[in-house]
């Protein structure tokens, strides 16, 4: 199920539909980043205005803040998830609704996430992806264990949030956060695919959108099994709003 979802949204990251919701994504994604680098750059140089080395040696200044400019590229790429959780939840609604509209267009699309619902949930976790891989930066310098660190982190936090984010469209948020535990597995292996494209340069800036068309199949794929399969209502949260706080009264049995 996974692997159909994977090719599923790369088809659709490079459709026509999506190809102005691409270049806005990316535009944020790189204006972010290099806000980032530049204000980090900055606050660098003022430090180093006020060391002694930086009145004795203006060499060494330059070059202290043109190798830790260099240093800071490096690091944004553990500042990258948290940036894509923020673009995500920007263009969540527009991209999951052509996603829905082209895959599944015999179903009943998601009702939009007020947009600052959608932002709010976004900063919520880039804050936590923030602090995380700030964590897994400090084991940059011991190999293997550094990569095991970034991956682990971000396919936890990116299958979390954005099946969250999509699920989020069909359900209350409490029950997409249980419909995520419950599949707390397939949402792990579906951001461990994310977190892998985080590890490829250039690639990883697609990760925004990349991820919002593959959990929106992902969270189809499960809601249909989990029908077909009569888990309970308590497991299976209902398909809508609007039918939940019902469903949820009547039970199982209705």
């Amino acid at each position: 199920m996974l692997v159909q979802a994977a090719f599923a949204a790369w088809r659709q990251v490079f459709s026509a539909p999506f190809r102005g919701i691409l270049w806005k994504s990316l535009a944020l994604t790189v204006a972010l980043l290099a806000l980032l680098w530049f204000g980090l750059t900055r606050l660098l140089g003022y430090w180093l205005q006020g060391h002694p080395l930086s009145t004795s040696y203006p060499l060494v200044d330059t070059m202290a803040v043109f190798l830790a400019g260099a240093g800071l590229v490096v690091a944004l790429a553990f500042v990258l998830p948290a940036v894509s959780s923020v673009v995500a939840g920007f263009f969540l609604d527009d991209a999951a609704e052509i996603v829905e509209r082209t895959d599944f267009p015999g179903e009943a699309p998601g009702e939009p996430m007020p947009l600052a619902a959608s932002l709010l949930m976004g900063l919520r976790f880039a804050g936590l992806s923030l602090l995380c891989n700030l964590a897994a930066l400090a084991l940059i310098f011991v190999p293997v264990v550094n990569v095991a660190a970034f991956f682990g982190v971000n396919a936890y936090l990116l299958g979390r949030e954005y099946f969250e984010l999509a699920a989020g469209r069909f359900r209350p948020t409490a029950q997409a956060a249980a419909m995520r535990r419950f599949h707390a597995g397939t949402a792990f292996l579906a951001g461990a695919m994310m977190a892998g494209l985080l590890l490829v340069p250039l690639a990883n800036l697609l990760t925004p959108l990349f991820g919002i068309a593959l959990m929106v199949h992902v969270h189809k794929r499960l809601t249909a099994r989990d029908i077909a399969r009569g888990i309970p209502q308590t497991a299976q949260p209902p398909l809508s709003r609007a039918g939940a706080g019902e469903s949820i009264r009547r039970g199982p049995g209705g």
